[in-house]
């Protein structure tokens, strides 16, 4: 029998992977975010007859899943533009969490029968926190401005910890009746938040000293991997958040990491944290789809059409609540950032606040943690309305992904939204720099002045320079310049596949072995990397 149940685990997997490389390459044939092309495959597949139901197991999400993709999003993001979008980030990770907590328990009742207020605690706190991963991988692939992916970013990093502190004291009310004093929720809530946060930090520490003394790509690759983890059940075995705990260890390993990474570790590194978040994130998302029909089997007060009329119904609500906060915290917002913190911030066009409202997707998070309410109460009566909490918190989770990010470009598009300083002028102006600073240094080289060494760095120097013109693309020398330099890409562009052809050839002469083709390969590889990414960042200036 158990030998049955790993030969079952293994065709599950297997099926689950090959349907998330199916579904994430129809997703990039349509040109569509894949978490909304995955969510839709596994809602359409569950709806195929003999389909096995599946439930998805909320320690899979909060152990195994949780803990990589909240480091993975921390580490990516900017320390200096998450320092600077704090205040909007806290009003949006905490101030809207609260926000939508309350007005979902204070309207649930009116528009969800058998609801109260304190169930309403319950389905608000669920419902109340942004998904980290769909709301940052379709605001990019839709062309966000990069602002308003900055403050999105943030608050799906933030907002889990105060969206799941809420669920906390919101269960506690429904199980053993017992209220909470503001006091008791403050108290709760600064330990969270400063428990998690040390912890993240002090594991960033030590995990930047131990990197600073090895040089190993599998080891260092392999301690990236164990990191999310070991912040996030630190902190949890201390009843801190966890996930503060991941989120401050990705912030701060992130931005060091600069100095400690070498090239070939980073490059390394890079491709495998790149896969692994694609195949958790396609499986989560598959699986939230898959999970339909195990949601509406404990449902027997309401009939399919009046679940989808109220689930619609709620799922509006929600979205309204966030629109409700959007606009006037906006401003309190404003006047903190430019009078308090002499920010020199221009106050938000509606049309950037309205795109704000309007991405306010839900996710894994919000499903895992109305997966894991409890089934009983501290009396033994079952846990009132806990399939139909769940039933709403998929449509949620349905409605603002789907709906929401699927009408996102269009929306994007109408308003026309401005970018007043996208990131490519930012990686423009810095390879500038860089450049000018490599030209200074080849200029005050005494070892140039060699009869042996003038010739090459002139060589080098001329290069530099026609690179440093191509990015300045002005008339005159500046023009000349960049023809060449567009010339000189191209003819070295074909000479390395001629390398590549002729490295092949060797091999198939058996003259070299498949290793050192390999290495060949990677070498050229590298170069073209290189040379792609500085034509993305040079093609908008032109």
């Amino acid at each position: 029998m158990h030998s049955t149940n790993i030969h079952d685990i293994e065709i599950f997997v297997l099926l689950l992977l090959v349907f998330v490389l199916g579904f994430g390459a129809i997703a990039n044939r349509l040109k569509t975010p894949y978490p909304i092309v995955l969510v839709i495959g596994g809602l359409l597949l569950s709806l195929i007859p003999g389909i096995p139901r599946i439930q998805l197991a909320p320690d899979l999400v909060f152990l195994v899943a949780l803990p990589p993709l909240l480091f993975a999003a921390a580490f990516t993001t900017s320390w200096r533009d998450f320092k600077y979008n704090l205040v909007s980030i806290a009003s949006l990770a905490f101030g809207l969490v609260g926000f939508t907590v309350v007005g979902v328990a204070l309207i649930a009742r009116w528009i969800l029968p058998g609801f109260d207020w304190r169930l309403g605690l319950v389905l608000g706190a669920v419902v109340a926190t942004t998904d980290a991963i769909a709301a940052t991988s379709i605001a990019r692939r839709v062309g966000l401005p990069r602002r308003l992916i900055d403050i999105l970013e943030g608050e799906s990093l933030l907002n889990d910890a105060s969206g799941l502190l809420a669920l906390e004291f919101a269960v506690a009310v429904v199980v053993t009746g017992h209220v909470p004093s503001l006091a008791e929720g403050a108290g709760r809530l600064l330990y969270l938040v400063a428990g998690g946060v040390a912890i993240g930090l002090l594991l960033g520490l030590v995990i930047d000293w131990l990197e600073r003394r090895i040089d190993d790509a599998p080891i260092e690759i392999t301690m990236s991997l164990l990191t999310p983890y070991a912040a996030y059940l630190s902190a949890e075995y201390v009843h801190a958040s966890g996930v503060l705990s991941a989120v401050a260890c990705g912030l701060y390993l992130g931005r060091r990491s600069a100095t400690y990474f070498s090239s070939i570790v980073r490059l390394e590194a890079h491709a495998f944290w790149n896969t692994l978040i694609f195949v958790l994130n396609g499986a989560v998302f598959l699986l939230i789809g898959l999970q339909l029909p195990v949601i509406l089997t404990g449902i027997e007060t309401f009939s399919l059409p009046q679940l989808l009329a109220r689930g619609a119904l709620f799922s509006g609500t929600v979205i309204l609540l966030r629109f409700l906060w959007i606009f006037p915290a906006a401003r309190v917002s404003f006047f903190i950032r430019r009078r308090l913190l002499h920010q020199d911030e221009r106050y938000p066009a509606p049309g950037a606040l309205f795109v704000v409202g309007w991405t306010g997707m839900r996710g894994v998070v919000a499903l895992a943690a109305a997966l894991s309410l409890p089934t009983i109460l501290s009396n033994g009566m079952p846990f009132p309305q806990r399939s139909t909490i769940l039933f709403f918190t998929f449509c949620v989770i349905f409605v603002t992904l789907v709906l929401q990010g699927l009408t996102l470009p269009g929306i994007i598009r109408w308003l026309r939204l401005p970018d007043p300083m996208p990131a490519e002028c930012e990686a423009v102006e810095a390879r500038r720099i860089m450049i000018a600073a490599a030209l200074r240094k080849l200029a005050d080289d005494p070892k140039r002045d060699r009869p042996e060494a003038k010739e090459i760095y002139d060589d080098v120097a001329r290069h530099y320079s026609i690179r440093l013109a191509a990015m300045e693309r002005s008339d005159g020398a500046g023009r000349v310049f960049s023809l060449q330099h567009d010339l000189f890409e191209t003819l070295t562009a074909e000479l390395r596949e001629v390398e590549r052809a002729t490295a092949v050839e060797l091999r198939d002469q058996g003259r070299i072995n498949d290793e050192v083709l390999r290495s060949l390969q990677r070498e050229l590889d590298l170069i073209d990397a290189r040379e792609i990414e500085i034509d993305q960042e040079i093609e908008p200036r032109q």
